[in-house]
């Protein structure tokens, strides 16, 4: 067991404001904040240490928020319902908040900021340090089993090192994170929770995960694996341009790992390999200037060598562009602008940044993320069906609804 900040008394009535359940982003801005309110708070962390999941985020340096972080960015049944929460915390307030204590964001590109010259174990720490200045306890290896609400008290039943310990309070916030990559400890006591208590949860599956190809195109895939390419990938509903990575699986990257939060099995999306350009016209233009030159001497100043040579399965890029017919031109667009992908599946949540789905939002009051079924009851961060888009904006929510319960508990 580990007690990040000792109290006097870890067996029955404790003397806090509130329990937290998960020290990860959420759990520990709510215990930051409420500290500021002059709150006492408890969170008990199933895992060994705090804040796992960040220290892991963005390769270790914490891609912490996203400057053009909005409600648009997010996936939810009521796409309405992280208004207010981004009102009473703001993009700007994270950035304040972390420079307050000595974090200052870069842009990297797309408007996600990481830390300059620290990594994800500053974020941590800024957390830790405030919440032994609080006087916030945290209790790791604490794995939480049952909570009852009896007498208007919830009585929350933890083990610790294998001993049974049980603490009550009058306030309880759930904020376990979702399933992807349970080897660090991931939880579905949210759910199982909400479930026994008849609160309704919107299905949840894993999103920004890379995506399975099988059947008669999987070695095609496999052969490209470690190049990448800069595309549009877009459904029906919306369109994401960055760059897609072959694996041996499938495909990876973050324009893939975006769309994958849109995707359903059986679905089939669109990858433009060359946005912004028309291939049409660049060989229009390539035969008025030597129209001796093969197809494959115009894909090599747009692709790797690799990635062209694989699209001989497609295209002619053995034919002169001078001798493409009209059938030629029409099949390299349809291959370059449109090509078609049915993924087989995805990589699971080993592999997931986030989970989609979750607690149903039209359980809870927007402005307290109070449940409305359960007096005193709060849920926050993943667990909730709020799904960001990949480069910051998940962690924005976390710290969103963490301040927002602190405001209220």
């Amino acid at each position: 067991m580990l007690i990040l900040h000792k109290n006097n008394n870890i067996n029955g009535l404790m003397d806090a404001d509130a329990i937290i359940i998960g020290a990860g982003a959420c759990g520990l801005m709510c215990a930051v904040q409420a500290g500021y309110l002059g709150k006492k708070v408890i969170l008990l962390e199933k895992g060994d240490k705090p804040g796992a999941k960040i220290l892991i985020s963005g390769g270790g340096r914490c891609n912490f928020t996203n400057l053009f972080a909005t409600d648009e960015q997010f996936i939810s049944a009521n796409k309405h319902f992280m208004k207010s929460a981004f009102t009473q915390w703001s993009v700007t307030d994270t950035i304040s908040f972390f420079e307050t204590y000595g974090i200052d964001g870069k842009e990297k590109t797309l408007g996600q900021l990481f830390p300059v010259g620290k990594n994800a174990k500053d974020i941590v720490d800024v957390f830790t340090n405030l919440c032994k200045d609080f006087d916030q306890q945290i209790i790791c290896s604490a794995e939480v089993s049952e909570i009852e609400y009896l007498v208007d008290m919830f009585h929350i039943s933890y083990q610790v090192n294998g001993k049974s310990k049980v603490i009550k309070s009058t306030k309880v916030v759930i904020a376990t994170g979702g399933l992807p990559i349970p080897k660090m400890g991931a939880t579905d006591f949210a759910l199982r929770f909400a479930r026994k208590r008849s609160l309704n949860i919107i299905e949840p599956a894993p999103a920004l995960v890379p995506l399975t190809i099988t059947g008669k195109d999987e070695e095609w895939y496999a052969a490209l694996s470690g190049n990448t390419v800069f595309c549009e990938v877009s459904n029906d509903r919306i369109a994401f341009e960055e760059n897609i990575l072959f694996t041996h699986w499938g495909l990876s990257g973050p324009a893939i790992l975006q769309i994958s939060s849109y995707w359903k099995r059986g679905e089939v999306f669109n990858i433009d390999l060359l946005p912004g350009k028309n291939i049409a016209n660049l060989i229009d233009n390539e035969r008025s200037s030597n129209g001796k030159n093969l197809l494959v001497t115009v894909l090599n100043r747009l692709y790797p060598r690799k990635f062209s040579d694989a699209l001989s399965k497609f295209l002619p890029i053995d034919k002169p562009v001078a001798a493409l017919t009209k059938t030629d031109i029409e099949l390299i667009f349809s291959t370059i602008h449109l090509f078609k992908v049915k993924p087989a599946g995805d990589k699971g949540y080993d592999k997931a940044e986030v989970m989609r789905g979750g607690i149903d939002t039209n359980e809870l009051f927007s402005k307290t993320l109070e449940c409305k079924k359960i007096t005193g009851l709060y849920f926050g961060g993943e667990c909730v069906d709020v799904t960001g888009w990949l480069g910051g904006y998940n962690f924005q929510w976390a710290w969103a609804s963490g301040f927002v319960i602190a405001q209220n508990i």
